[in-house]
């Protein structure tokens, strides 16, 4: 193993640990409903405040270049311990404000996790960079899952546990990637705020494709991630003999993701990030249209659609982000990431009130199909990359 690699491991086990504050919220909002008499329609609401967070975040992390001119691993650690005190605020919350004013500051620390942690693997790989964000993405996508899983294990025990949990694992990886993992050989540092950087990096051709692809695959992304509780309990409503456990399956349908992004790093070393991305669009794309038949499914092939469409949505989200650092400039790699993390997770608010809008007009199949329209856009953005 080559020394750069050694401290991959490091780094996505910390991801895994920080990115588990991110539906810490959405894992124990069943609770959180009778409790402070809460609608029904309080899903998209949390999750809008975690991503509006997290955009606030990424811009200012983008505008004054911190993780381009401070030590990426001393960020990350200080983002990852406020983290996990602004998720454990919300078992002093008193009601909705107070419950989206923890998620959005939690959303606020996540920027200092996800992106930079994403950075300090690009400051190691020159080379093999897809494989190893592919790695680092899984990780993400099962601390995503994570909370799910912790609120099936601990059924019948208080929910604060899973809050608790989260927050005692976002210290463990800050802690850990602090003290094992020092700034990478390939990084650049900045030596001053450049606030021109959002226009620079946009100017050049590749880097805007690679990053209208992303946010046309962001569109889709966590939309489908907040509602796959929602998908799971509309199939018991309409197939009410049918029995299975919405915590259970929501980690499993979110966490099988994680092993699309590291089977897709292995592709992209073969035949490239934009082909890789391309293909797993592509597939996420026709889940979308075939979303209105999935009611009528027998129970095994609705769960087999929702694990093959679980396992395209985020597969090309590594390739993605590699395709991204690869066209930026490297003195303001870390900023370009950040910055097109922060305009991918806007997207993903106008998509989850999107659908949220759309909950009383249009019957329930319907609901999902309007989420074709980002891979489609995203798959057109991509045809320069392609050739």
């Amino acid at each position: 193993m080559h020394k750069q690699e050694s401290f991959l491991p490091t780094i996505v086990l910390a991801q895994f640990a920080c990115t588990s504050l991110w539906f810490a919220g959405n894992a124990v909002l069943p609770e959180l409903i009778p409790l402070f008499h809460l609608e029904a329609s309080s899903l998209p609401h949390l999750t809008s405040a975690v991503q509006l967070g997290f955009i606030l975040g990424t811009l200012v992390f983008a505008v004054f270049t911190v993780s381009d001119r401070f030590s990426p691993s001393k960020v990350f650690l200080v983002c990852a311990l406020a983290g996990a005190v602004c998720n454990l605020s919300l078992l002093g919350a008193s009601g909705l404000p107070t419950l989206l004013g923890s998620r959005f500051l939690t959303g606020f620390c996540l920027a200092g996790i996800y992106p930079v942690g994403m950075k300090i693997a690009a400051d190691y790989h020159q080379r093999g960079l897809g494989k190893a964000l592919g790695f680092l993405v899984g990780a993400l996508v099962l601390g995503t899952a994570f909370p799910h899983l912790l609120k099936s294990l601990t059924q019948g025990l208080p929910w604060r546990y899973v809050i608790w949990g989260t927050s005692g694992l976002a210290v463990l990886g800050g802690v850990s990637l602090f003290w094992l993992v020092p700034d990478g050989p390939y990084r650049t540092k900045s030596s001053s705020p450049n606030f021109t950087a959002f226009f620079q990096i946009f100017k050049q051709k590749d880097f805007r494709a690679a990053a209208f692809g992303y946010f046309g695959h962001m569109w889709e992304l966590y939309t489908f991630w907040a509602f796959v509780p929602v998908l799971l309990a509309l199939y018991l409503e309409a197939n009410p003999e049918t029995s299975l456990s919405i915590s259970g399956w929501s980690f499993v349908i979110i966490a099988v993701g994680a092993l699309a992004c590291v089977a897709g790093g292995y592709l992209s070393e073969k035949v490239g990030s934009a082909k890789t991305a391309f293909a797993a669009l592509a597939v996420s794309m026709v889940c979308c249209l075939l979303s209105p038949w999935l009611f009528a499914l027998p129970l095994e092939v609705f769960l087999g659609l929702l694990l093959v469409w679980g396992l395209a949505v985020v597969m090309d989200s590594p390739q993605f982000s590699t395709l991204v650092a690869q066209n930026a400039p490297a003195h303001v790699k870390g900023t370009a990431l950040t910055i097109v993390n922060s305009l991918g997770f806007a997207i993903t608010i106008v998509s989850i009130q999107f659908l949220r809008s759309m909950q009383s007009a249009v019957e329930p199949r319907y609901w999902f199909l309007f989420l074709a329209l980002g891979p489609l856009l995203g798959l057109l953005a991509m045809r320069r990359l392609m050739k």
